[in-house]
């Protein structure tokens, strides 16, 4: 029974193809061999009982080298294959990355925030400006800064610093003790404003307006 074609070894073929490609170096290989053999028999033949070892050796190694000389006249050189110099490529041109100007700084204008003096103040100067300013903060009406006026007046003659030395009153209101005043501000002895603040919510708090306190005292000559 025939085996199948497709049966065969696979490794079959390239077998073939390596015999097919070294059958000529095996052919020559095998002939060096034979004439190095025949070579070697006659300086043996030649050669008589009484010839030196030395000489033996001499004439093997001749015929061995004869034998190689033919072996590489037969068999062709490889010829060099010329290897293509890689072209230097192109370095590539350092891109510019365009580089925008620094957008100069706008000037911030300053605001400087300066309350307006209403209508109704603009008669008053000083601490009395002061107080008629903060009158709407506290509920008051302008027309309040009329008695206000004369209840300070009497009281500090609208001084910050007045003191009195008997009871230790202190400032426009005339706290007592002065130190009362630091609700307000711990600049109390020097700031008319907080003293003022100080005054305004103690007339709020026991007389409801600066009216009732200005009556208060006209009746008793303190409030």
């Amino acid at each position: 029974m025939s085996t199948p074609r497709h049966a065969l070894p696979r490794n079959r073929p390239a077998l073939v193809r390596l015999l097919a490609v070294h059958s000529r170096k095996i052919a020559l290989g095998v002939l060096c061999a034979g004439v190095l053999g025949a070579a070697t028999y006659q300086v043996v033949a030649s050669a008589g009982p009484d010839t030196p070892a030395t000489d033996l050796a001499a004439a093997r190694a001749a015929a061995a080298e004869a034998a190689n000389r033919d072996y590489l006249r037969a068999t062709p050189s490889p010829s060099l294959s010329a290897v293509p110099t890689p072209s230097a490529s192109p370095s590539p041109s350092p891109t510019r990355t365009a580089r925008r100007a620094p957008a100069s700084a706008k000037p911030t204008a300053k605001r400087t925030t300066t309350t307006s003096t209403p209508t109704s103040c603009k008669s008053y100067s000083g601490n009395q400006l002061t107080a008629c300013k903060l009158l709407p903060s506290f509920g008051f009406g302008y027309s309040q800064m009329v008695p206000l006026v004369k209840l300070w007046q009497h009281e500090s003659g609208w001084n910050h610093k007045a003191e009195n030395s008997g009871s230790g009153a202190y400032g426009i209101p005339q706290a007592l003790p002065g130190d009362k005043m630091a609700k307000f501000g711990d600049d109390w002895r020097t700031n008319p404003a907080t003293q003022i603040k100080w005054g305004l919510d103690y007339i709020k708090n026991r007389y409801d307006t600066p009216a009732g306190a200005w009556n208060h005292f006209q009746d008793n000559n303190w409030y």
